[in-house]
């Protein structure tokens, strides 16, 4: 058998023991618990790098259908420079400005909505429509709308975020129960001061549900939409661009660049939640 081959399977049965036995661990230090858990997935995806470089080498793939994974971080490091720059046109202006303007539209029309039953009853199946059309169809309308610069790309995200932020808040504010309304109510609170100690607040964990799922939704909006127009410099402009040249690494590298991005997001996100809705009870089970 393979060199390659063997050494792949000695380190994935030596990391599935390490993990095992990590997962069996029940610490009483949160400083301890917090550290197996990072350990556990990042012991997982070294371990699929390293499978994943041994296999290429093993069966001796061509770099054109599937680099290793060496080949990917030596083309990382020659070319930070386009990355970077492909990194701010797509994720810093299209990515960012699309996230913060969609969730944030979203949620006040929520909130009116919320105050309106005719809106809710016409917004609501006009957005679910909305949601499920593909990405490939808006963005080259909104090409033709905005131009070819980030801005085409901001509005895809902006429509690709707001609706799944609409729903998620809406559903989030008819949360509360009848109960706690009515005692709220027997306070002779406002409609204002019921939603900011109430109804607000039951509603976190599902605006940070839409606010995860926006997330990941927002960064493949951008780079999908620069597929059908953009100026030299993008994430999905240098994808489409290095596979037409057959530059596979290259490739590649611009999508560990945004798997990258997208997970730090998401776990700012995440983080975020957790500090927020600490009084949760999933987040507290978590804990524990």
């Amino acid at each position: 058998m393979n060199g390659f081959l063997v050494f792949a399977l000695l380190f994935w049965l030596g990391a599935w023991g390490l993990n095992q036995w990590l997962v069996a661990q029940r610490p009483k230090d949160p400083t301890t618990r917090r550290a197996i858990g990072l350990a556990v997935p990042l012991i997982f995806g070294i371990t699929l790098l390293v499978i994943w470089e041994c296999v290429v080498r093993g069966f001796e793939i061509p770099s054109i259908l599937l680099p290793a994974p060496s080949l990917i971080w030596a083309r990382i490091v020659t070319s930070t420079h386009i990355l970077w720059a492909d990194f701010q046109q797509t994720f810093l202006k299209s990515v960012i400005t699309g996230y913060v303007a969609g969730c944030g539209l979203g949620f006040l029309v929520a909130i009116l909505i919320d105050r309106s039953p005719f809106l809710q009853k016409g917004l609501l199946p006009i957005g679910n429509f909305v949601s499920a059309l593909p990405v490939v169809g808006i963005a080259p309308i909104m090409v033709m709308w905005f131009g070819f610069d980030w801005q085409s790309k901001v509005a895809v995200v902006v429509i690709m975020t707001f609706f799944p932020m609409l729903v998620n808040t809406v559903q989030g504010l008819a949360s509360a129960s009848h109960m706690e309304r009515d005692l709220m109510h027997t306070y002779a609170a406002s409609w204002w001061q019921t939603l900011v100690r109430l109804r607000l607040p039951a509603a976190w964990p599902f605006i940070f549900n839409a606010l995860k799922i926006n997330s990941t939704l927002a960064l493949i909006g951008a780079i999908v939409a620069e597929f059908f127009g953009t100026p030299i410099v993008g994430m999905g402009f240098r994808i489409s661009t290095e596979v037409g040249r057959s530059n596979v690494d290259m490739v590649w590298a611009e999508i560990a660049v945004a798997a990258l991005a997208g997970s730090v997001f998401y776990g700012l996100v995440a983080l975020a939640e957790r500090r927020v809705t600490f009084w949760h009870p999933s987040v507290r089970g978590g804990r524990a």
